[in-house]
């Protein structure tokens, strides 16, 4: 008889670690809980239904209950909501959210991935505005209709982050007019301040309203306010200001949060309960480069920690130094990456620095379609270290 595994939450986290547990142990007993409608989705790709470079929100789907069950042995409920964890009888509570039955499922092992929320201000009026979020296939769909029915006259994203960044662009992809406002000097706050001046000019020469180091401090009906007065006539807004992890689930039971707010996790995301493991975008992890802890929501090292925890439950031991936060983002017709520290980290840890930026090409120089990369390295002084 094998073991029973619970999982809570899928899409990159749970989903991974559900399918390496599989590959792992065929004889193993595989729960995997999803309280949305979609229990593996791409949600990288979500903003891009808005264009119709994907053109049916189901495409989005990668795997159903159905498939999980056909082809892995999974068992995957959808609509089930895991409202407890009873660590002393190794139980969790848990929620048909279409029938409002109520049960119990034990577990030998258990693991986390219950995601991270949108952040939602408390902005005054916000009543009054047609205000939506990104974080699922029902979430964009959702948007999707409600500007199909609508066909506003001005769509606002506020937040200039990477989802914010990529549902503008896709947004004037589908030939929407368009503003994106930051609170920051600038989007992307990951790079330094001139390396997006290029990316500021690329979103306003496609005709974005962009507005940086404003933010909104009112709605009105069809009316963003923002800190300056300037007043943005738009019936429809998307929020995209950031993430919190979601950590009820895993604090009620008594499980340690680190300093980041996150469920706290050690080298193989095993929390202070040793039946207990947690992935993803709830769990804070470790910054080789400032030797300390830190958030990180994004889908690659998600899937990594599911398959390294599903590698631990069977005797392998295998530590994840940390983490460096690498990413990548299209704007328009570029792509900008950025990996390590930027200069507001150093300075604000108060490490000595320099930095210098090279323009070389993307392939041999003397061929016709050469293109020039720009870099910028940054490196610790005296060490040289980049």
């Amino acid at each position: 008889m094998g073991k029973k595994y619970l999982i809570v939450g899928g899409v990159a986290g749970g989903a991974s670690a559900a399918a390496r547990l599989r590959r792992l142990g065929e004889d193993d007993q595989i729960i995997m809980f999803e309280k949305g409608p979609d229990v593996s989705f791409s949600n990288c790709c979500l903003p891009y239904h808005l264009s119709g470079q994907i053109k049916n929100a189901e495409d989005l789907v990668l795997m159903t209950p159905k498939k999980f069950s056909g082809q892995y042995n999974i068992d995957a409920r959808v609509n089930n909501e895991v409202l407890a964890i009873d660590r002393t009888n190794k139980e969790v509570e848990v929620k048909n959210l279409a029938s409002g039955e109520t049960y119990r499922e034990s577990y030998d092992k258990l693991i986390l991935s219950p995601g991270a929320k949108p952040i939602v201000p408390p902005i005054p009026g916000i009543e009054k505005a047609n205000t939506f979020t990104i974080r699922n296939v029902v979430d964009i769909d959702r948007l999707n209709q409600f500007i199909k029915k609508t066909n506003p006259t001005r769509i606002t994203v506020i937040g200039g982050g990477f989802i914010g960044i990529e549902v503008m662009e896709n947004l004037v992809e589908a030939g929407h007019e368009v503003s994106l406002v930051e609170a920051l000097p600038q989007v992307l706050n990951q790079f330094d301040y001139e390396m997006v001046q290029i990316l500021h000019k690329e979103i306003m020469d496609h005709g974005v309203e962009l507005v940086v180091g404003d933010k909104v401090t009112a709605f009105d009906t069809n009316k963003v306010i923002l800190e300056s007065g300037k007043e943005i006539v738009s019936e429809v807004v998307v929020m995209s200001i950031g993430v919190i992890p979601e950590t009820d689930l895993a604090s009620n039971a008594g499980l340690e949060l680190g300093k980041t707010g996150a469920i706290k996790v050690d080298p193989n995301f095993l929390t202070n309960d040793p039946d207990i493991y947690a992935v993803g975008d709830a769990v804070e992890v470790y910054n080789t480069l400032t030797q300390d802890s830190f958030k990180l929501s994004l889908a690659g090292p998600a899937l990594k920690q599911a398959r390294s925890v599903a590698d631990h439950i069977h005797g392998k031991t295998i530590n994840i130094t940390g983490y460096i936060g690498s990413s990548v983002v299209k704007v328009f017709n570029y792509i900008a990456a950025a990996t390590g520290l930027n200069e507001k980290i150093l300075a604000h840890l108060n490490i000595d620095y320099d930095w210098v930026k090279i323009i070389p090409k993307d392939k041999v120089g003397i061929m016709p379609d050469a293109e020039e990369l720009g870099f910028k390295v940054i490196f610790e002084k005296p060490t040289g270290r980049v």
